[in-house]
């Protein structure tokens, strides 16, 4: 399972660069315009969810994936829900999506912190998988425990997340782009 799993993950480098770039851009016209933003917010992160939420549940199907089904099935359903309820009632989910954000943070800090632990004797730079999992959840923890932080300020709060996101995004897409290079 190792030198496949490895392989598979080399292989889809570019997911790894394409969600980082995404989250930079998004980062980033965040922090600029947080007032603005918060719609936007919305149907961002429902668009990231709905494709996260279908990669992950069409990833159940393959054989060389190291999550387990149950957490695989548990994250895409969330994230699938979070996304097109965002998407098709963005200013209701204003107020909603502290708690759905906050609890699909977590899920996805842990899906990243298994994952990581997983392929540890796999790669070098697990450690920026386990970095990003529980940067994810430390931000869901953050949310769950003060409901009462403004929009804007969550705005200000994802920008800065998701641009450290990206930035780990990026350097994992890399590592792994070189070890398909060299294999």
């Amino acid at each position: 399972m190792g030198s496949n799993l490895l392989a598979s993950a080399a292989r889809g480098w570019w997911v790894f660069l394409l969600y980082g770039l995404l989250a930079l851009v998004f980062g980033a016209v965040t922090l600029l315009w947080p007032g603005r933003s918060v719609l936007a917010l919305v149907l961002a992160f429902g668009v990231l969810s709905l494709a996260d939420g279908i990669v992950s549940l069409l990833s159940i199907f393959r054989k060389d994936i190291a999550l387990p089904n149950w957490l695989l099935i548990l994250y895409a359903l969330i994230s699938i829900g979070f996304g097109v309820l965002a998407i098709t009632q963005p200013a209701q989910m204003a107020e909603a999506m502290l708690w759905l954000l906050a609890i699909w943070l977590i899920i996805a800090g842990i899906a990243r912190i298994v994952f990581a632990i997983q392929v540890r004797k796999l790669i070098n730079g697990e450690w920026l998988l386990v970095l990003s999992g529980v940067l994810a959840m430390l931000l869901g923890v953050l949310f769950l425990a003060n409901p009462g932080i403004g929009l804007i300020t969550i705005a200000v709060w994802i920008a800065v997340g998701a641009l450290i996101y990206g930035v780990l995004q990026l350097i994992v897409a890399f590592r792994l782009k070189r070890l398909r290079s060299a294999g």
